[in-house]
């Protein structure tokens, strides 16, 4: 009999053809829109799954364990899974998996590189003016921004994603340093990266910050009020991991007052919800949670958690189990 899988939500063909093609009886939540819980919970009801494709809006948990009791494995669309209960998962003898993709790395990096720049020659800003049809002749002291080149680095988090974006702004002419719970000695060796000891220190150095690691209780407001006030008045916040590792109010706070010159977010504290403060900052930059969103890196996260579905059940050993 074929193993039937749920996918919560429409993913890139790619990954709904692979399994299928492999015999598997795939249903797919076709709705362009965010399942509630309770949503899950009810197509869940509906039929005897083997395995679920989530997504990182789902919250998976006890509740939605106890009405699958058949559901032998979790792929996570994504390379975080802090929307996954892994460990009442692992007490329950339930793989979790997640699809860190290279692909998605890079791009993740790159909209980083972005970002940083949309915040130093302040194009955000110059773009509305232009809108708003207020451009009416040129001014050479409009929009003054900054150069990069030059400038310091600072990465709180040096995994994959950290590793990238340090050696592409080494490649720009920054200065990078890093602090991570586990040193990264390789890109210290090769791009010359300065491993610093604590946030703290890396705070007070550093021109333009930038978050890579996972939510965790350990990361959870990470960034607050008090770390705020050791970042430089001239300096930049930028935040593509989750969105909780920051304190949006503080951060609202230490704008408000010039604590630091701007911030990025591709995440949120309470997304989709912003807090209503930053909306209304030109120093801010604000995207959709989008900095994977290349059409290669979301193919070949389809692949991967597609393809964790089959070799689970086909070889017993998925490659990208989070919860062994």
């Amino acid at each position: 009999m074929a193993k039937a899988v749920f996918i919560t939500r429409k993913i890139p063909d790619i990954g709904i053809r692979m399994l299928k093609e492999r015999g598997y009886e795939v249903d797919v939540n076709l709705k362009d829109s965010v399942l509630s819980q309770k949503q899950i919970i009810k197509s869940l009801k509906k039929k005897t799954y083997d395995a679920v494709l989530v997504l990182l809006t789902d919250r998976v948990d006890s509740a939605i364990f106890n009405v699958a009791p058949s559901v032998k494995i979790y792929a996570n669309c994504a390379a975080g899974y802090d929307n996954i209960d892994i460990i009442e998962a692992k007490k329950r003898g339930i793989t979790v998996t997640n699809a860190p993709a290279p692909l998605a790395t890079e791009a993740v990096a790159e909209h980083v590189i972005a970002l940083m720049f949309a915040l130093a020659t302040r194009i955000v800003e110059a773009d509305k003016f232009v809108r708003r049809g207020k451009y009416k002749k040129w001014l050479p002291m409009n929009f003054m921004g900054i150069n990069l080149a030059g400038k310091t680095l600072g990465l709180i988090g040096a995994g994959r994603i950290g590793e990238r974006v340090a050696r592409l702004a080494s490649g720009l002419g920054l200065k990078v340093i890093y602090y991570d719970v586990i040193r990264n000695e390789r890109i210290e060796k090769e791009c010359g990266v300065a491993y610093y000891n604590s946030i703290e220190e890396l705070l007070q150095k550093a021109d333009v910050v930038s978050l890579h690691v996972p939510l965790l209780d350990s990361t959870r407001h990470l960034i607050n009020e008090k770390r705020l006030l050791l970042m430089k008045p001239t300096s930049f916040l930028v935040n593509t991991s989750r969105g909780p590792v920051v304190d949006e109010k503080a951060l609202e706070k230490a704008l408000r007052k010039k604590i630091i010159r701007g911030a990025a977010l591709d995440v949120f504290e309470f997304e989709p919800k912003v807090t209503p403060g930053l909306k209304k900052m030109d120093n801010v930059v604000l995207t959709p949670h989008i900095a994977s969103a290349e059409g290669e890196a979301r193919n070949q996260m389809a692949e991967i958690a597609a393809q964790n579905i089959i070799d689970f059940f086909e070889n017993g050993k998925p490659g990208n189990i989070v919860n062994p």
